[in-house]
Parts: C-alpha cells; structure tokens; sequence
C-alpha cells in the first residue's frame, strides 16, 4: 500500500516543485500517493487543518527551495509533523542548488538530493 504524503512547501515560489512531486506521484512504481491538501489562503483556522491532515499522513515532504527559510506557513507545518511525531524529510527543490531549511528544521536535519530513484528511497525510509 502507498504511503499518504502530505507536502509542505513555500505556495509564492514553489507551487511547481509540489506539481511536479504530484507527477511522480502518479507513476506506476511510486511507493506515495500524494493528496493536495494545500491550504491556499490562510483562515483562522488553517493550523488546525494543517494538524490534521497531517496526522493523516504517513510522511511529511518538505520542499526546500530559496526561500523556504522565510515560509512561515512550511516552518509551522514542519513543527506540527515534529510535535505529531510524524516521520519527514527535507527534499532540495532546485537542482545546482542548495534549498534552504525552514526555521524549524533541526540542525541535523539533511537536504536530500531529488532524484526519483532517491525520492522511493527516502519514502521507504532510506536516511
């Protein structure tokens, strides 16, 4: 049975990053399925939706890309997957380049590489 993704990832600059996860999701091999759970606009409330679809996923991908530092919305969806014990990991957006972590990531958390044959590792649990 696939694995449930729920994906954090800056909504300004890296909408295409998270279509383009969504693509692979769909490929016959894939190991996760990803549901869009996106919560474009921000409501009173989007902490507590955020919480449980969360909780309702198996793995937590967090796209990093140039800005990610400063996403506060990916920031808290990181702290929410840590408090809800739910296994993550950080995926670097942008080949030649190093995505940033958002503020909440720990110091020992590590920007993996995104290659297909690395992305089923990762979900598998490769780290």
């Amino acid at each position: 049975m696939p694995k449930r993704v729920f994906v954090s990832f800056d909504y300004d600059y890296d909408k295409t990053l998270k279509d383009f996860l969504i693509g692979q999701a769909k490929n016959p091999d894939s190991p996760f399925e990803v549901h869009d759970w996106s919560i474009k606009e921000a409501s009173p409330d989007w902490k507590v939706k955020a919480r449980a679809r969360i909780r309702a996923s198996d793995i937590v991908i967090v796209i990093c890309g140039e800005h990610t530092d400063e996403a506060v919305g990916v920031a808290i969806e990181l702290k929410i997957a840590q408090e809800e014990n739910i296994d993550y990991f950080l995926l670097n957006g942008y080949k030649g380049q190093t995505g940033k972590k958002p503020t909440t990531a720990k110091a020992s958390d590590k920007v993996y590489m995104w290659t297909w044959d690395k992305l089923k590792v990762l979900v598998g649990g490769g780290r």
